[in-house]
């Protein structure tokens, strides 16, 4: 004769009002819960910087950021012959020594003024703006205005060159302080 096979083993009563836990999910593991807002459970994140007071945008739409004021133009041009001139200046004396080499450097100066203008764009600062204390953004958000239009900002320029280099000096008696590739692209350059 053939034995009945054993009962299943009974689990524990569970007090009255609890519900036991959900089964483990199919792959056997489970899964962690996700983690809390910035502010924590049931608060509400917190602000873009440009909304909370003193950060970028705080003067209002379309204007410096509070305590911040617009770079004045010598700035801009120091920040400029760091992070255009100086490289190319260099090209142009290697040039003088071996044309092969002076392409070659004048490659690795187009490529470094490329990423110059990726920088300003994505973080504010590129290492010009950053060593002379300058900041890239918005003016009509204060926030960075992104790598993709930093460089589009960069290749603008070409209309600051094109009615007799009028649009480079142009921050000079502006009152935002904008070139015409700043005014095109809607950006504002500040101290930090």
């Amino acid at each position: 004769m053939s034995e009945a096979p054993p009962p299943p083993p009974s689990r524990p009563e569970e007090p009255s009002g609890t519900t036991p836990p959900p089964p483990p999910p199919a792959g056997g593991y489970e899964q962690a819960p996700p983690p809390p807002p910035a502010g924590g459970y049931g608060q509400a994140p917190p602000p873009p910087a440009y909304e909370t007071p003193g950060g970028y945008g705080a003067a209002g739409y379309g204007g410096a950021p509070a305590g911040a004021a617009y770079a004045e133009w010598p700035q801009r041009v120091l920040s400029a012959l760091i992070d255009w001139f100086a490289p190319f200046i260099v090209a142009g004396i290697l040039f003088q020594i071996s044309n092969a080499l002076g392409y070659v450097a004048w490659l690795a100066a187009l490529v470094w003024a490329i990423y110059q203008a990726y920088l300003g764009g994505q973080t504010g600062q590129s290492l010009g703006k950053k060593t002379i204390g300058l900041r890239l953004i918005s003016e009509q958000t204060g926030q960075v205005i992104g790598g993709g239009l930093g460089i589009g900002r960069y290749f603008l320029h070409i209309v600051d060159g094109l009615p007799c280099y009028l649009g480079y000096l142009w921050p000079l008696w502006d009152a935002k302080k904008q070139t015409f590739a700043d005014k095109i692209v809607k950006t504002i350059v500040v101290k930090v």
